[in-house]
């Protein structure tokens, strides 16, 4: 079931919903790029996430950096940069991979293919994707780990981008999109990290946190449903939060 407030629901009247064969609903918002990026670059997304993206960086409360942990072959950056450039956002975008897979063995299943060559892979069809359909704005893509980066970030520290470009980390963000490690332990720290960072009004989407889903995020949804810092946007079917204040004035 999908849950908007009035005010989206009337904004996003006119886009077709789509219902998936185990029952989640989500207005979606593809269009003609959406649909040729989507041909050309690989990677897994709900297109309910394209109204999360839309409605956030619409309502951006500051041109402090975006955030996206996790970025596999650069879909989501790819339709994060599309609809920055719709709204006219001039924020700086930083995403962070280290291209390193849960439960990857020596090879992914063809003794051919060993796991370091699967991960150069998907690394360069990132920078390719990237360059291609973003290069008019291009991220900072840190190649680190959602902790170490977040480290770096709480250090202000000095980096260089994996486009050999050099940048220094830090200060207050205005929107986190997390989607690496979705187990709880992991997705829980990338939320109590980007939520030290971000600013009252900035906004979280979580991928992968629908009802139903099978992931341990799915956890930390009901905990930020819990917080009165925090309050529920859209559920499309994944969640988005808006802070509502600092928790340091709670």
């Amino acid at each position: 079931m999908l849950t908007l407030q009035p005010t989206i629901a009337d904004l996003y009247k006119d886009f077709p919903v789509t219902r998936t064969a185990s029952g989640l609903s989500y207005i979606n918002l593809t269009d003609e790029f959406v649909q040729w990026l989507s041909f050309a670059n690989a990677g897994m997304l709900n297109r309910g996430n394209l109204l999360c993206f839309d409605y956030a960086l619409r309502n951006l409360p500051s041109s402090n950096p975006i955030i996206e942990i996790g970025s596999f072959c650069g879909l989501s950056t790819n339709l994060l940069t599309y609809y920055m450039r719709k709204h006219g956002v001039t924020a700086p975008l930083f995403t962070c991979d280290r291209w390193e897979f849960e439960g990857a063995a020596d090879t992914i299943g063809d003794p051919e293919i060993s796991h370091a060559a699967y991960r150069s892979f998907v690394r360069d069809s990132f920078l390719r994707n990237v360059q291609m359909f973003s290069g008019q704005m291009l991220p900072h893509t840190i190649e680190m780990f959602a902790d170490d980066f977040f480290t770096a970030w709480s250090m202000n520290r000095p980096v260089t981008d994996v486009f050999n470009r050099n940048v220094t980390l830090g200060g207050p963000i205005s929107f986190c999109y997390i989607d690496g490690n979705h187990t709880y332990d992991f997705a829980r720290r990338d939320f109590e990290n980007a939520d030290r960072f971000l600013e009252p009004g900035g906004f979280i989407l979580f991928d992968d946190s629908a009802d139903g889903s099978p992931w341990e995020v799915c956890r930390v949804i009901e905990e930020i449903k819990r917080r009165s810092d925090y309050r529920l946007i859209v559920k499309n079917p994944n969640y988005l939060f808006q802070k509502v204040t600092s928790a340091a004035s709670l």
